[in-house]
């Protein structure tokens, strides 16, 4: 088989490694891909957002499955242009993945539906948005409606703060015309999860939980990034936990998106707070998420091109989805300044025969350089979380690259759950 990565971050990197898994893989292209993924696929200078060039480059290449990885292709409807073209595809089409394009849309079906989420408020006018933060509890979250590379929220502490998000989105443009609606809403605590989960829009299978750290800095301190590393399964979510999200979450959307003519194939990603009211939806992803999926695709022990494909014929009840009960662990490197102000084109040299999954890269004069603030994640799995974190970190230690940082204290939250 011919198969079609769209992307080029170390999420595709992660899908890669695992469909070449399957014999049947016979050639994988990556578009555009960058120059970690070069080891593993062929790299073609298409970008993610060049629907017209994708669809042209899969007809010519009689391309077997398209796999659309990334946001913002899926928003633009590359799902749709290539089936229209004849291509079996993995992803949601245009009308579903606005579950993750309009956070307005989605906090109206959560309410439609009664899903549990945060209370909130919706704005396309700046002054009433800055009336309403001027008196609402704090802290609070300020949401760009659209995408925006995952920083189009800020959590302010204070009026200040919440009036200068209000003005940055709708007033400076910041965010483009992500941040002509905003969505103001309560800020939740508790554990964070991520869950991905297998949806052909009539079953779904969750994957194994897992944990994200967003902040820049050991001790979750610094600015908000894509995330600097992951584990996996996240000990705060249960069985107990499991059960009541397939009741009242993951079913329930399943069910909304399905009423509301825009069903669901693909991932789907449930961004969870558990509060002590229950498990809370803060966002939806249309897609795998990143760096999650380098942690929990280690752990599939079924295999994800039959997956997929099954996906896409309408039949995932049909196939065993199974997880090895293992442990995995993620440690992204960065570059020092990541994600303000950063150098790139320093030499990366890595160890042969690990799984580091190639983000921030390009091959120049055939050496591999940096390209990005996120330059790859390292990834082990164990049978514990703390053999995982362990040889994780062993790992980094003999991946080398100027100005590189990363934090030392991944899954620490995580063990310390473990030991209660």
């Amino acid at each position: 088989m011919k198969i079609m990565v769209v992307g080029g971050g170390g999420r595709e990197h992660a899908i890669i490694k695992k469909l070449k898994e399957n014999p049947q893989a016979e050639e994988i292209f990556a578009l555009p891909g960058n120059g970690g993924i070069a080891a593993d696929a062929t790299c073609v200078q298409i970008g993610a957002k060049d629907i017209e060039g994708m669809v042209a480059f899969a007809v010519e290449n009689k391309i077997d499955l398209a796999v659309v990885a990334p946001d913002d292709p899926l928003v633009l409807g590359a799902v749709d242009a290539l089936r229209e073209a004849g291509i079996k595809t993995f992803g949601p089409d245009k009308k579903a993945a606005i579950i993750e394009g309009s956070k307005a849309f989605a906090k109206e079906l959560m309410k439609k539906y009664h899903i549990p989420t945060a209370a909130y408020e919706t704005f396309d006018d700046m002054e009433s948005a800055l009336a309403y933060v001027r008196s609402c509890k704090l802290p609070t979250v300020i949401k760009a409606d659209g995408l925006a590379l995952g920083k189009g929220v800020v959590i302010a502490e204070s009026r200040e703060a919440a009036e200068e998000a209000v003005r940055a989105a709708m007033e400076d443009k910041v965010f483009g015309s992500s941040g002509d609606k905003i969505v103001i809403e309560e800020f939740l605590t508790g554990p964070e999860v991520s869950v991905l989960s297998f949806t052909d829009g009539k079953t779904i299978v969750p994957m194994v939980s897992s944990m994200d750290h967003k902040r820049a800095l050991d001790g979750d301190k610094g600015p908000n990034t894509g995330g600097m590393g992951t584990i996996a399964p996240n000990p705060y979510y249960t069985e107990e936990i499991a059960g009541e999200c397939m009741e009242k979450i993951f079913r329930p959307t399943i069910e909304a998106m399905n009423r509301e003519g825009r069903s669901f194939s693909g991932c789907l990603y449930f961004g969870l707070m558990l509060t002590e009211e229950g498990p809370k939806v803060i966002e939806y992803n249309c897609r795998f998420g990143d760096p999650e999926t380098q942690v929990v695709l280690p752990l599939l022990e079924s295999d994800l091109l039959t997956i997929m494909l099954a996906i896409y014929e309408g039949r995932l009840a049909d196939v065993e989805v199974k997880f090895k009960d293992e442990c995995a662990a993620c440690v992204v490197m960065a570059s020092d300044g990541y994600p303000k102000k950063y150098e790139s084109g320093f030499e990366i040299t890595l160890p042969a025969e690990k799984n580091i999954c190639v983000a921030g890269a390009k091959l120049q004069d055939g050496r591999l350089v940096t390209s990005g603030g996120r330059v790859l994640g390292v990834v082990e799995t164990a049978p514990t979380l703390a053999q995982a974190l362990t040889k994780a970190y062993e790992t980094v230690e003999k991946v080398h690259f100027a100005n590189a940082f990363y934090r030392r204290d991944i899954g620490q939250r995580a063990l310390r759950a473990e030991r209660k």
